[in-house]
């Protein structure tokens, strides 16, 4: 039995988007996309399989989930999640830093949850942040393989899975196994703690936005010190000194306790200024003036400018350009003492709320150079903060119980979010997951491709022939260690795309159970520990921590070789062949 020239087409694409999954690692939605555009230009699919495949149930159920769960990070519960796991005893804190993430990955998005701790654990005044960030990416890992939405892998996976004659995957389907590999990656990790580097990492502040806020009268942070109130656990803020009675203190102790009137001074990203509203009683520079702080303008200061060596007080600001300084940068300077005293210089950057109307005076453009707009993650608070915790809380509540689908649930859920303004078009078009979207759209398209070419049916007739070398117990570890080798070759999700068809052609054709193989394709494309570009959380920490290659090799090898037994005999134990 001969191969067709349209399977050999086929063939040679697939093994082509592989092979350049490998050498463009940095771009595979680029890969995908091409690969769509071969395919359907040489009419391997028709025009209603790629309008299918862009509009596939899962796909659309994973990217509704990711757009909801960015009204989730606009809440304080992952800021309280960060302040109640430090501890000063390193074993506590890494307990509860392991125990918190495996069950937040387990509901939230992966990386929103290890990116609200990156800083926190940078910040923390007990450890060396490399002793926690590596454990903190593999915790989210493996806290993602325990449910249907724990990662989009699980997502990629069943949105493939749906365009089989098998019914998609339910929510806790994945809970067995993932328990499994929980408690047994958890104690190799905590037998590896030892062997993680310790070294500080260097937190750059001098080229910083410099920003002030003030402790007002009645604020509910008064009488307790600044760990208690989490001020020590900011994303991308960090509080550098605090002003009292004309008194600059430096640094600032964690057990100092606040007091009414105390001027807080932070470095850090201006775009996360808004996480301070969640701080009762807490107020930014320019709020202080009556300006609201919804619409940021950056700007930088000319050298002809009659501010320059003056202070903002002393030119009269605010009712100078109806504007209010919200934070201002020096490049390699780090700035001191109340913003409102800081003396300006030339080339300094100034971050500015418009008063209203939301205009600047006319004479501004002769002290300026207006830069940019800066986007504002806006943080939600009071009954809408609850409101949308109660909502995540109910639509996945229902979902998991099956009421309702998945998909049916994280609409209705997306809708409300926007009704109530809790979500935005802003926040829909800067974080539309195009990427994912375009790799499963061409991950789909590209099965399609396999099926309508009988390359299923070559393959099958060639185990056929050869079924006294193949097992399924063979097959299923084949398909594991595939997935988990592209893993950490290109990225978790680009490996489930690409070996799920393979999977799922290998159990026809041996007569065992798919979702045995599904979930062996599901697994192995988490099992991203020794390399940091196979996973998101990886790179982040990778980065954060500043460690080295070797460093993930020495940790991740022993974890990847336990997770992989444990999974395979699992999924066996659990599903059977």
């Amino acid at each position: 039995m001969g191969i067709s020239l349209q399977s050999g087409i086929v063939l040679v694409v697939f093994i082509t988007t592989i092979i350049a999954l490998i050498r463009f690692q940095k771009h595979p939605a680029r890969v995908f996309g091409l690969a769509l555009l071969v395919l359907f230009s040489l009419d391997l699919v028709s025009s209603e399989q790629v309008i299918n495949a862009g509009s596939n149930q899962g796909l659309l159920t994973l990217i509704l989930l990711m757009l909801c769960s960015i009204a989730l990070e606009k809440t304080r519960v992952l800021r309280i999640m960060a302040q109640y796991v430090i501890r000063p005893s390193y074993g506590t804190t890494f307990a509860r830093l392991f125990g918190f993430t495996v069950v937040f990955s387990a509901f939230l998005n992966n990386t929103a949850v290890v990116s609200s701790l990156l800083s926190p654990i940078r910040n923390n005044p007990h450890h060396s942040a490399t002793k926690l960030l590596l454990p903190l990416s593999y915790a989210a890992i493996l806290g993602g393989t325990l449910t249907l939405i724990g990662t989009s892998t699980n997502l990629i996976v069943n949105s493939l899975l749906i365009d089989t004659d098998l019914p998609p995957l339910a929510f806790f389907d994945f809970t067995a196994v993932g328990l499994c590999v929980v408690v047994a990656c958890g104690l190799v990790l905590t037998l590896l703690l030892r062997f993680l580097p310790s070294s500080e990492t260097n937190t750059p502040v001098s080229d910083s936005y410099f920003i002030e806020a003030s402790v007002s009268a009645g604020s509910t942070l008064i009488g307790k010190d600044i760990n208690q109130n989490g001020l020590r656990h900011m994303e991308s803020l960090f509080l550098i000194e605090m002003e009292r009675d004309g008194n600059i203190i430096s640094p600032v102790s964690p057990s100092e306790i606040l007091q009414k009137n105390d001027r807080l001074f932070f470095n850090g990203d201006v775009s996360k200024v808004s996480q301070l509203k969640h701080y009762n009683g807490l107020e930014i520079f320019a709020d202080k003036e009556g300006l609201a702080s919804h619409s940021f303008v950056e700007a930088i200061l000319l050298p002809q400018s009659r501010l320059v060596n003056r202070s903002l007080k002393e030119c009269n600001f605010r009712q100078t350009f109806n504007a209010g300084v919200v934070a201002i940068k020096r490049n390699g300077v780090r700035l001191s003492g109340k913003l409102g005293e800081v003396k300006l210089k030339a080339g300094d950057y100034l971050v500015l709320t418009a008063g209203e109307p939301p205009s600047l005076a006319p004479s501004f453009q002769k002290h300026f150079i207006l830069l940019s707009d800066i986007a504002v993650e806006n943080k939600i608070q009071g009954i809408g903060e609850k409101a949308t915790l109660l909502g995540f809380v109910v639509a996945l509540f229902a979902a998991s119980l099956g009421l309702v689908s998945l998909f049916k649930a994280m609409l209705l859920l997306f809708g409300v979010l926007l009704c109530f303004g809790v979500l935005n078009i802003n926040d829909v078009t800067q974080r539309f997951p195009y990427h994912i979207w375009l790799i499963i759209t061409s991950a789909i398209v590209m099965s399609f491709a396999i099926q309508n070419s009988g390359l299923f049916e070559h393959l099958e007739y060639l185990l056929t022939q050869n079924n006294l070398t193949l097992s399924p117990h063979l097959a299923l570890v084949f398909v594991f260690l595939s997935t988990l080798l592209l893993t950490e070759l290109v990225t978790n999700n680009a490996a489930a795309a690409v070996t799920f068809p393979i999977a799922y052609s290998l159990a026809l054709s041996l007569d065992a159970n798919p979702i045995a193989f599904v979930m062996a394709v599901a697994f192995g494309a988490s099992a991203s520990f020794i390399s940091p570009y196979g996973y998101q959380t990886n790179l982040m920490v990778f980065n954060a921590g500043q460690y080295k290659l070797s460093d993930f090799v020495k940790i991740g090898a022993p974890i990847s070789v336990i997770y992989s037994f444990t999974a395979i005999f699992a999924i066996e134990h659990f599903f059977g062949l």
